[in-house]
């Protein structure tokens, strides 16, 4: 499974956690640089996208957000920790795999 991720600079531990759930990072995209933060579509047609709220604006963050529930993807928003990132998952129904 493929996820866009939006926010943060760096991601410390999360792509270890994400690959426990077999989800694979397509993109990263910090949210800071100016052009993050206009009317730029969703790269590519990930499966999900992650949002790291604690390091992301507003209306970059509903951007995002309304890009991809208008495409059919799932949204999980959460902030940036790896715990954070897992409770979210594990609290929408992921699970890890074997």
């Amino acid at each position: 499974m493929d996820a866009v991720l939006i926010g943060a600079d760096t991601l410390g531990n999360i792509p270890q956690v994400l690959q426990h759930y077999n989800i694979r990072i397509t993109r990263h995209i910090c949210g800071r640089n100016a052009a993050h933060q206009r009317k730029v579509p969703l790269p590519g047609k990930p499966d999900l996208l992650i949002l790291l709220t604690d390091f992301l604006g507003h209306n970059v963050m509903r951007h995002y957000r309304d890009s991809a529930v208008a495409q059919g993807i799932p949204v999980l928003a959460c902030r940036r920790s790896a715990t954070a990132v897992e409770k979210r998952l594990q609290h929408h129904g992921w699970s890890k795999r074997a």
